[in-house]
């Protein structure tokens, strides 16, 4: 008994995921093609479509934001899926950083850029039938799963009938995953998170 008691603790429950009100489709905001491989093969694998929202006016320079989005497409088309590119307005994103540039990473200019994205998406997600949304960066180990939260939560609070999927996309082997995906795919990989002022 205490044999098979031992061996249970041992065996992982499989990684299970639902949607919020069981949707089978969502509105992805994806940051770059890393980040979003596991989690898209993730909810195919559990029967949720998801349409890929390219929100990044936060990426600098324009060639980056261009290398990371192409890549997203490549994986997007590679699974038959939608890919939308909404648009890239440094300069607003810009102004509505301003007085934060000297804040460290996971500070306060990372959940306001959080917000603006995420507010962004629900926008759109409204506007084209979609009830629920989630993101991509609470993949990254870098981020704060607080702070995405908290911006999935306003932009939810923003936007009447649009409902914030705050999943940990960090569990379920999904980084380990990840890794072998973007080996698979041979994915650029970058090295900052995307705006002038996390590059150094």
């Amino acid at each position: 008994m205490q044999r098979y008691f031992f061996y249970l603790c041992l065996v992982k429950k499989p990684f299970e995921i639902q949607a919020p009100g069981g949707a089978t489709t969502v509105l992805l905001h994806t940051c770059c093609a890393p980040c979003s491989s596991a989690i898209i093969e993730c909810l195919m694998k559990h029967g949720i479509t998801p349409t890929i929202y390219y929100c990044n006016p936060n990426i600098y320079p324009l060639e980056e934001y261009e290398i990371r989005k192409n890549e997203c497409s490549r994986y997007a088309r590679s699974l038959g899926l939608e890919i939308i590119d909404a648009d890239y307005d440094h300069e607003d994103w810009l102004r509505e950083m301003k007085g934060l540039e000297q804040e460290p990473e996971r500070g306060n200019r990372c959940l306001k850029c959080f917000k603006y994205r995420l507010l962004n998406t629900a926008k759109y997600a409204i506007e084209h039938d979609f009830n629920v949304i989630t993101t991509t960066l609470a993949s990254s180990r870098w981020k704060s799963l607080e702070q995405i939260e908290e911006a999935g939560r306003f932009a939810e609070s923003q936007v009447p009938g649009v409902v914030f999927w705050a999943q940990n996309w960090r569990k379920g082997g999904l980084s380990e995953r990840r890794i072998q995906i973007i080996k698979e795919y041979g994915f650029y990989n970058q090295q900052y998170c995307g705006c002038e002022f996390s590059m150094h």
